[in-house]
């Protein structure tokens, strides 16, 4: 059986009996442009039958998510394609034959003085002077109306607020400095905290929000599992990861591979050493758990040791890690790379990496019983189905 561009749908994993550990968790990094890898990611679980139970998104990650949570399964892929289809930059004018990057670099400058059509668009004013007093919803060089009225004409708010799945985005609030993540399990989402969740500065301005202003998440935390690890209560999970900002990358030798590079390294947000806290957190959570269970019954329930008791969790969350490969002649601006090859290839990564990593289907399996945090790295397995 093949899909719309002709290759072989995946198996559905439900229907061969495939064992999925616990609740299906999405979680989604910021990135602009670099987002359309999540929707190729997406439409590989979707065909394998795998829909979110919940989804945590920060700036693109929580427009994607929005626009899956906002949509009956059916309608999900198709209105990503149509989203992303809105997205397509074309520069005026186009050299072929020109030198290496040329015509990239025609589409940068495109995108910085026009905008993205259905996204954002120059605003004149920003330019007036840096003490011009714009105000606060309007502080930002460009405006992002045009994405209010493509997320009202994609996503259907009452769906997302049903809770089916459950929606999580992360945001700045500008006057703390604090994370603060909105849930539909804990309240009304709007197209507002979608939009506050990508308004990142000083391209765009704060949304405000019940009075408060804030900013795009990922300034403080552009890879939100930390939502997953610390929700009460805990349950078992499959946490697809899904990253688009490489934390491993060579020693930059030239100013446009330092440019690079520091973009990576800042919103990669230090994934490595967040999970790293967590596994230790959590394998701590199940040695109490074990050391709870050897306690005699009639001590094991006083009210003091239930209350250390209570420090231990049995659940196991499987992090399986998605990472965005990197483009020929990819550059500091990839963000901002809405050419229609950069969009179809980074999706068509997402769908072959996923791929890859539900066909092997590493948390099946034995593990050791302490572990509470086990992650499986998507080159590891991609690398493995290759050989």
């Amino acid at each position: 059986m093949n899909d719309a561009r002709g290759r072989r749908s995946p198996p559905n994993l439900k229907s061969l009996g495939k064992t999925l550990p616990g609740q299906i968790v999405l979680v989604l990094q910021g990135g602009g442009a670099l987002g359309s890898y999540q929707a190729g990611v997406y439409q590989a679980l979707h065909e394998a039958g795998i829909e979110p139970d919940w989804i945590i998104g920060t700036s693109i990650g929580a427009i994607n998510a929005s626009l899956i949570a906002g949509n009956a399964p059916n309608d999900r892929l198709p209105r990503l394609q149509e989203f992303w289809k809105r997205m397509e930059q074309r520069p005026v004018w186009s050299f072929p034959g020109a030198f290496p990057g040329f015509n990239e670099k025609l589409l940068y400058w495109s995108t910085v003085s026009n905008g993205i059509s259905g996204f954002f668009r120059p605003n004149p004013l920003a330019h007036a002077g840096n003490d011009y007093p714009l105000g606060a919803e309007r502080a930002g060089y460009y405006s992002t109306e045009p994405l209010e009225q493509t997320l009202a004409e994609l996503v259907d708010f009452d769906l997302v607020n049903s809770c089916r799945p459950r929606l999580t985005v992360g945001a700045a609030h500008v006057r703390t400095s604090r994370m603060r993540y909105f849930d539909s399990r804990d309240g009304v989402l709007g197209v507002k905290h979608i939009m506050a969740s990508g308004a990142l500065p000083p391209a765009f301005p704060a949304v405000r929000i019940d009075g408060e202003m804030y900013w795009d998440g990922g300034i403080l935390s552009n890879t939100p599992t930390e939502a997953v690890f610390d929700d009460n209560p805990r349950k078992n999970s499959l946490i697809f990861a899904v990253h688009m900002w490489n934390p491993a990358g060579a020693e930059p030798t030239t100013m446009a591979e330092v440019l690079n590079r520091h973009k990576d390294v800042q919103y990669s947000s230090r994934i490595a050493s967040h999970i790293e806290r967590q596994q230790q957190a959590h394998r701590l959570r199940h040695v109490i758990n074990q050391l709870a269970a050897r306690i005699p019954e009639a001590e094991r329930n006083s009210e003091a040791v239930k209350e250390l008791a209570g420090y231990g969790c049995p659940t196991q969350m499987h992090v399986v890690r998605l990472l965005a490969p990197q483009l020929d002649r990819e550059n500091h601006t990839k963000d901002i790379d809405f050419s229609p090859s950069g969009i179809r290839q980074r999706w068509d990564a997402g769908y072959a990496h996923t791929r890859a990593v539900l066909d092997r289907s590493p948390w099946v399996g034995e593990f050791d019983p302490l572990s509470g945090v086990i992650l499986h790295e998507q080159t590891e397995l991609v690398a493995a189905a290759a050989e």
